[in-house]
């Protein structure tokens, strides 16, 4: 499949999200592209890759646009010459849904007017289309491929690990521009963090104090094809400067820690990294503004009665 290489301008993005994770959703994309929006469809002058995000679910990158079908139309007869197309029409989760005859209708009638030879069964290009509900637009099209669902079948794995969704975000929370950023997590547990991350390409290192885990840990990450270096260490022990560190406070009933315990952990992460990501189920907020930080994002994900908060700390 070839990639359009588009001048810099305008991308179209549509998501999706399951009701618990509406707030993460939403905590995400104030990260990546610095906007609080409820609405399904963003537009935005950023190129993020889809398939860093759990909820965005289609990309546009917009060749041309038109008020109305027709005028699009007219656009789409004077675009360069694609052969191997195929086109696909995006639909808005803000609108009602386009009827399966209806959006053939259009991918058909779009096809037809734009140079080149289409390919439906092996196309090398992917073009699509959408209704943003002011403008039609036309460009070339990704969809999300969903990596991180093939990350849920690791070989080792905690019941009360964070799911492979929710780390992923958290991830892009932590790093929404991740060229040049170096990332630790240094409560690593079986690494689902570091899974997501390492996936993404981000530079992220991994430590734990528990010797049980890391052979267990080293094993997810080859299991994907990754590589990533993971050591035997206290936070209290960690050196070094990083760009961000990731901290899922431990909570079963194996990992017990006092007050005093995520004080001196987060009064450790606060010397070695610049912003911290922290997911917890206790309000430790006394504990994060005694450590130094400031909060400046967080929101909560729930699992049936389970209820985790993300803060953001800086």
């Amino acid at each position: 499949m070839k990639t359009l290489t588009m001048a810099p301008g305008a991308y179209v993005y549509t998501f999706s999200w399951e009701p618990n994770e509406e707030a993460l959703c939403a905590m995400e994309r104030r990260a990546l592209f610095g906007v609080d929006s409820k609405s399904g469809i963003i537009e935005s002058a950023l190129e993020i890759d889809p398939s860093r995000s759990p909820f965005i679910r289609e990309r546009i990158s917009v060749i041309c646009e038109g008020v109305s079908l027709e005028e699009l139309i007219e656009e789409v007869k004077n675009v360069e010459s694609f052969d191997g197309f195929k086109i696909i029409f995006m639909q808005n989760p803000d609108h009602e849904k386009v009827g399966f005859k209806k959006l053939r209708k259009i991918e058909k009638e779009v096809g037809l007017h734009l140079k080149g030879e289409a390919e439906l069964v092996n196309p090398d290009i992917l073009l699509g289309i959408i209704n943003t509900g002011e403008r039609w637009i036309f460009g070339g099209y990704e969809k999300n491929e969903a990596v991180w669902l093939k990350h849920q079948w690791k070989p080792h794995s905690y019941s009360t690990a964070l799911g492979t969704r929710v780390a992923r975000a958290v991830v892009n929370i932590a790093a929404p521009d991740p060229e040049g950023k170096k990332l630790i997590d240094p409560c690593c547990g079986i690494g689902t963090v570091l899974v997501e991350a390492l996936s993404m390409g981000m530079d992220i290192v991994g430590s734990d104090r528990n010797p049980l885990i890391l052979s267990g840990v080293k094993e997810n990450i080859a299991h994907f094809g990754l590589s990533g270096e993971v050591t035997l260490k206290d936070i209290r022990d960690v050196t070094g400067n990083y760009d961000a560190a990731i901290i899922d406070l431990p909570y079963n009933l194996c990992s017990v820690i006092t007050e005093e315990d995520q004080l001196q952990m987060l009064q450790s992460a606060r010397a070695f990294a610049a912003k911290v990501v922290i997911v917890t189920v206790e309000n430790v907020d006394p504990v994060i503004l005694e450590a130094g930080f400031d909060i400046t994002d967080r929101c909560e994900v729930t699992k049936g009665n389970f209820v985790r908060q993300v803060i953001v700390c800086e």
